[in-house]
């Protein structure tokens, strides 16, 4: 059950589109966001030349999903510069480090562990991660503090716009109705949310779309097909998992193939549409 927090974030070049520090007041881990034309400026300051562990975060035209990398190191702005050579995807580093230097290598470890693992069970975002480091040994009293530091790292990056850990599955529906949309020879269930519209995994989807479909509708179900979030179940797709889109119309379109209203198309068990159970 969420609780309310209490989050502090700092801007020290004073721009809320820079480099943003944060922190929940009374926990020790502590946040620092780095947009990735920002590494020469954050060299200038000491935050990031410390233990901790690391995720970058970037688009790739060709994937459906977010792509996060989660990495651990000593020396957390070296490692930063490195990926500045060598990997092309990312556009934000969030680097999660001790307010009172407790980490040490085996902690950080331990969270990268804890951080990929989790990733990749949530899968909201692809992991660019090949392999899943293995789990190192840590006394019993230290996971426990250590779980509750992840789950400070839960909330911090979501708090900054990546909710990498933020669960979306129709078991997490709390005081909310499942809508459903129906076309022909297919059904589909989603949800509004802080995000955007949630399609649950098992939707169907329309295999063939109109002339007149848009191409970003187009594009998207490719991609999707592509990353095998869709797939083919001889008349119809199928979603393999719980896909968030930015919008319920963009959701429809894709689903049924042609431009639609999601407001509309959208309704709950009683006939009621998205408009009239958000809007009125």
């Amino acid at each position: 059950m969420n609780r309310p927090q209490t989050i502090q974030i700092f801007l020290p070049d004073g721009s809320p589109r820079s480099v943003k520090i944060a922190e929940i007041t009374n926990r020790v881990v502590k946040a620092v966001l780095v947009p990735r034309n920002k590494l020469e400026y954050i060299s200038t300051r000491k935050e990031l030349s410390n233990v901790g562990v690391y995720f970058l975060f970037g688009e790739l035209a060709e994937k459906a999903k977010p792509i996060v990398y989660i990495g651990e190191a000593e020396d957390c702005l070296d490692r930063l510069k490195q990926h500045n050579r060598s990997k092309e995807f990312w556009s934000h580093a969030v680097v999660m480090i001790s307010k009172i230097n407790a980490f040490t290598k085996s902690h950080i470890k331990y969270l990268e562990h804890v951080a990929i693992d989790q990733a990749n069970i949530v899968n909201r975002y692809e992991t660019e991660n090949q392999v899943i480091p293995g789990k190192p040994f840590v006394t019993e009293s230290m996971e426990a503090d250590l779980l509750d530091s992840f789950d400070t790292i839960k909330i911090l990056l979501s708090t900054l716009g990546f909710p990498v850990y933020d669960k979306i599955g129709k078991e997490q529906m709390t005081m909310k109705e499942l809508l459903f949309l129906k076309g022909r020879d297919i059904k589909a269930e989603g949800d509004l949310i802080d995000d955007g519209f949630v399609v649950f995994k098992g939707s169907q989807v329309n295999k063939n779309t109109v002339p007149s479909c848009h191409e970003y509708l187009i594009n998207l179900r490719n991609k999707l097909i592509k990353s095998e979030i869709l797939i083919d179940r001889d008349s119809y797709y199928e979603f393999t998992q719980d896909y968030i889109f930015n919008s319920p119309s963009t959701a429809g379109g894709v689903l049924l193939g042609r431009s639609t209203n999601g407001w509309t198309k959208w309704k709950n068990k009683e006939g009621k549409t998205l408009d009239e159970i958000k809007r009125n």
